[in-house]
């Protein structure tokens, strides 16, 4: 949907070169449409001015790219576009080398007749055109001639007297945090979170290297707010964009940082070189740090008392070391993590903790709103431990997948179900081993979890008998919006039992059966009055939601 005042600005910006030229004379209070119509439509000349002059102190994407009462298209949930945010890096760097004296003053309006086209409920009259130019008269003294139509009763040309006066507010902050990155094979013309950072990490480099544009003259200084990705290949790059910061007009700051498959001592430099006021999560995937590797990295993850969320994605912590060196790498990991006072989302994806789970949970300052402990080999004391701690009562996210919850796990599992019904809204429960008995004990209590948007089922061995069980009685949980199911062990031939995960996931199905299963339950839906419920067997779709998301 699009109001009258979107289809004029998007009208306004058809001539780029125009626009520009009038973007002195439009009210602040358009700068925001302006952005998001223009990151839309890639205008990267009019993008690249509109944050060259940006009028506020703070540019975000996450306000300005979202749904808004003019535009519904919500782009922070599409992956951007190469070309407008190339447009943005661009426009960035030509405010960094703007003398003060020249960001700080722009071109005003006396009579201010563009604001009064303005009224509440949209634009009155035609869509807005104009064609804006300067000329000299008297002297050095400008003039700008402005014909065309804007609202009601405007003349075909008007005499406009501009002066100089200085901008109350000018760019401190660009944040450009928020953007999707979902890991899914991308568009070649859309920008993933990497070559974000690589471009962003450019401009830090340029910037120390060049210099201002006019010597003598400060430059605008501004904060960037990004989420940065690093590996391998582009740590070296990253470091130099950091180093190259410190001091620098342009100020790097992360919000999130991902660092995938890096060495330890790698991790520990790019740690010190992040602001401990800025840092909000670390992300660390595929180290292979062990629980040695954790206790040299943990103290300077520490030193982030903001720190909200600590992912540690397959380093191979495993707590069930029998040696004296990991028993005391452990406790020291134990230490550590008892200094985080923000912490409310923890991911131990892969660690092995049998039976040391108390231990880990017992440590942490506050209760945690997230939990992941995917294939962490857990045992029944352990979930029985969570459903009496005061981090169940708090759940908004949990991850069990890869814990068999099918023999005596399932009755605590069930506990900690209903310990954190009132707030969980998302489930993730991959390769569980639950068949049809077990998921029907259970869903007396999945479905008091009323406000539950999202349930993971995939690689469970469940029957189609199952999943139209689990479809019906559904029916009352109002907030669900995706269930993500596997195949029907109908839909196999010759399948052992029970199956292994393995299995599931690499065995063939019936084409003909599942098609006729996915038609079924769709039917099902339709006639529950729940169309808008997707159900799935699609594990790499933009589903699961991000903690910071809920």
């Amino acid at each position: 949907m699009h109001t009258l005042v979107f289809l004029s600005t998007r009208q306004v910006l058809q001539c780029q070169p125009a626009a520009c030229q009038a973007l002195p004379l439009l009210p602040r209070e358009l700068f925001p449409l302006l952005f998001k119509v223009a990151f839309m439509d890639k205008k990267t000349v009019v993008l690249r001015e509109l944050v060259h002059t940006w009028p506020f102190p703070l540019l975000s994407f996450q306000q300005l790219l979202q749904e808004c009462a003019h535009c519904s298209r919500a782009l922070l949930q599409e992956r951007p576009s190469t070309e407008s945010m190339q447009a943005v890096i661009l426009g960035l760097t030509a405010r960094l080398h703007t003398p003060e004296t020249e960001a700080g003053t722009q071109p005003l309006c006396r009579y201010g007749f563009i604001w009064g086209a303005l009224r509440p409920g949209g634009w009155r009259g035609s869509p807005m055109r104009f064609q804006a130019s300067a000329r000299a008269q008297g002297g050095n003294r400008p003039v700008v001639s402005v014909s065309g139509w804007l609202g009601v009763g405007v003349g075909s040309c008007l005499l406009l007297q501009p002066t100089r006066a200085p901008r109350k507010h000018a760019l401190r902050v660009l944040d450009m945090t928020g953007l999707l990155d979902d890991g899914v094979e991308q568009d070649p013309g859309t920008m993933s979170m990497w070559d974000c950072t690589a471009a962003v990490a450019r401009t830090c480099i340029a910037q120390q290297q060049g210099g201002t544009a006019e010597p003598g003259l400060a430059p605008v200084p501004v904060e960037v707010r990004v989420d940065l990705r690093v590996n391998r290949a582009s740590y070296a790059f990253l470091r130099e964009a950091l180093r190259s910061s410190v001091g620098s007009p342009l100020r790097l700051c992360c919000r999130d940082l991902r660092a995938e498959d890096l060495p330890m001592r790698n991790t520990v430099a790019l740690l010190q070189l992040l602001d401990a006021g800025c840092l909000r999560r670390v992300d660390l995937r595929f180290n292979n740090l062990g629980l040695r590797g954790l206790s040299v990295i943990i103290p300077h993850v520490a030193r982030f008392q903001h720190l909200a969320s600590l992912r540690l994605h397959y380093v191979h912590g495993d707590s069930r070391q029998p040696s004296v060196d990991g028993e005391d790498n452990f406790r020291y990991f134990l230490a550590q993590m008892g200094r985080f006072t923000c912490l409310r989302e923890l991911s131990m994806g892969s660690s092995l903790l049998s039976g040391r789970l108390d231990q880990l949970l017992s440590t942490l300052q506050s209760p945690l709103e997230s939990l992941e402990l995917a294939f962490c080999a857990l045992l029944p004391e352990d979930l029985r431990f969570l459903a009496q701690s005061p981090h169940a009562v708090r759940l908004k996210k949990l991850d069990l997948s890869g814990n068999d919850l099918s023999g005596s796990q399932l009755e605590p599992f069930q506990v900690l179900l209903q310990a954190a019904a009132a707030t969980l809204l998302h489930l993730e429960l991959t390769e569980c081993q639950l068949a049809d008995t077990q998921l029907l004990a259970t869903l007396p209590v999945l479905t008091r979890c009323t406000s539950l948007r999202y349930l993971g089922l995939y690689g469970n061995p469940l029957s189609l008998a199952g999943l139209k069980e689990l479809l019906r009685d559904s029916v009352v949980q109002a907030e669900l919006r995706t269930v993500v199911h596997p195949f029907p062990v109908d839909c196999y031939e010759g399948l052992p039992w029970p199956p292994p995960a393995s299995v599931l996931l690499e065995a063939s199905i019936n084409e003909e059966k599942f098609a006729r299963v996915e038609a079924e339950l769709h039917q099902l839906l339709l006639a529950s009055g729940r169309a808008h419920v997707l159900w799935t067997t699609d594990i790499y779709g933009r589903l699961a939601a991000d903690y910071f998301s809920l």
